[in-house]
């Protein structure tokens, strides 16, 4: 099954083989590759190649560069069962799951087509008789994506497509985890390409494998204007300032450690749905996963009884197999972390339910658990702490104002949510007053984001904007034009200077 989903991808034999870099299947920790690394002394060559398809690309018109993503599009379409496939295999998402991201890639796609006519910039009025204001915007130069495991191509689509209709060529660094996803959607990039014709310049858009030493050349690199990097907090206290040293541009999409308030006016069956969903799905290695639940107080034990319920039904194992809703984690680390955290919520006074490791049904040699609730007497640190993996932390308020004390008292800023029916509870969580994250929703969970809305968060998730609504505004550079139509040369602010 494993070399009929490579080769449906494109990917050779020598391709998947020989390299330095393992490849292995979170389903059964079989390894399926061994992939050829970039080697560090090549990035200097990568770099100049993508700095003069600068120079060819940022002179086509936006529409023209629009063509390219729309034909992106078209292959993205034609390969989304494949694509999906390998997603599933290399990350071990169900198999809806795979195909969800695949069709990210196709609406940012979509949406990327219309935005390549619609590059805004504004007309302002100028304070001087006879002169007019204006903005525009120019593209930046070449832009490094560094992705995670966790959406192994669809956070790429998110940079690659609106950069592309910016002007900007594109370097992408995947996941160590994750190349073959990469790899395989090159190929199809490659396709569009060769659609498009000779305007595409050599080194629009390059793939770079390996480890810290890649990423840390395009993170070093002042021809790399632009560097978009979606991982932990850590990766990006370490990113954030290097780009910055050398005045580049820095989009981060870090951690989060996304709540939920259930009011006592909430559907708790729609809740219900929600909590498991956004806190079980992609076995919780989504950046918006629900973490915390901050249930009313009167409402708190029916609540986790209806969870633990629909917790106690969900089937886990194997990806592939249709009745599957949780697959394994990325790796047995990663179980080894969730377990270290549940017995720090024991020590720190919480009841745990779940969280326990599978092995029965399930494949061999993969990390499966079941996924864990824990009652907590209050916002302990591990609470405050990002565990990538399927645990849910309840909490109990009794007023809003201390529900969104709750919500707001976590490094991170991602995503939030709020389950009411009551119309002041849910205008005062979306207000200033509110929640603080980056994502602020009613009767609807903190994860699976659309496209059409900019994505990203505050505080130490990192404060960049990806996807929809104006975040392409990230990958160009504004520029304030007056033009003086009038024979004369009045100066602002009523200065003279007269000579």
């Amino acid at each position: 099954m494993t070399n009929a989903i490579l080769t449906a991808c494109g990917l050779t034999e020598a391709e998947v083989t020989g390299g330095t870099l393992a490849v292995r299947s979170p389903i059964d920790g079989a390894e399926i590759a061994r992939v050829h690394e970039t080697p560090a002394s090549d990035m200097p060559a990568v770099i100049a190649r993508s700095q003069a398809a600068f120079r060819v690309w940022r002179e086509l018109p936006a529409p023209r560069r629009g063509e390219l993503v729309r034909l992106l599009g078209e292959e993205l379409r034609a390969s989304k069962e494949a694509l999906g496939a390998l997603v599933t295999l290399e990350v071990g998402k169900i198999t809806s799951e795979g195909l969800g991201e695949v069709q990210e890639m196709i609406d940012i796609c979509d949406f990327a087509v219309g935005l390549s006519r619609q590059i805004y910039g504004l007309t302002i009025a100028s304070e001087r008789p006879g002169h007019r204001m204006m903005e525009t915007w120019h593209p930046m130069g070449p832009c490094g994506v560094i992705s995670a495991f966790n959406f192994p191509v669809a956070v790429w689509s998110w940079n690659a497509a609106l950069a592309l209709v910016c002007g900007d060529p594109v370097i992408w660094k995947p996941s160590e985890k994750t190349p073959l996803t990469a790899m395989a959607t090159m190929k199809i990039m490659e396709r569009a390409l060769k659609r498009f014709g000779p305007e595409a310049p050599e080194g629009l858009v390059q793939l770079v494998i390996g480890g810290p030493a890649i990423g840390e050349a395009l993170v070093a690199s002042k021809d790399v204007p632009i560097i978009s990097a979606t991982g932990s907090t850590r990766m990006g206290g370490i990113v954030g300032p290097q780009v910055a040293a050398r005045w580049g541009r820095a989009i981060l999409e870090l951690g989060g450690n996304n709540a939920m308030i259930v009011a006592p006016s909430a559907d708790l069956d729609m809740a219900v749905r929600a909590i498991v969903f956004s806190a079980v799905g992609t076995a919780g290695q989504r950046c918006t996963s629900l973490r915390r639940l901050i249930a009313h107080n009167s409402i708190k034990d029916d609540l986790v009884a209806k969870l633990a319920k629909a917790y106690a039904s969900l089937p886990i194992g194997d990806p592939r197999q249709s009745t599957t809703l949780v697959g394994p984690l990325i790796d047995h680390a990663t179980r080894d972390r969730m377990l270290s955290a549940l017995e720090s919520a024991r020590a720190e006074g919480g009841t745990v339910h779940g969280g326990q490791t599978v092995t029965t049904g399930v494949p061999q040699g993969g990390a499966y658990v079941t996924p864990a609730i824990a009652e907590m007497p209050g916002q302990t640190d591990t609470v405050r702490t990002e565990t990538f993996a399927p645990i849910l932390y309840v909490l109990g308020y009794d007023t809003l104002e201390e529900a969104i004390a709750i919500q707001n008292d976590v490094p991170q800023g991602l995503s939030s949510c709020i389950f009411t029916l009551n119309m002041r509870e849910a205008e005062t969580f979306l207000s200033a007053a509110g929640s603080d994250c980056g994502i602020a929703n009613v009767n609807i969970g903190p994860s699976g984001a659309e496209i059409g809305g900019a994505f990203g968060g505050e505080k130490e998730t990192g404060g960049g904007r990806e996807s929809g609504s104006d975040a392409w505004k990230g990958y160009m550079r504004r520029q304030t034009n007056t033009v003086n139509y009038s024979a004369k040369l009045p100066l602002a602010q009523g200065v003279k200077f007269d000579f």
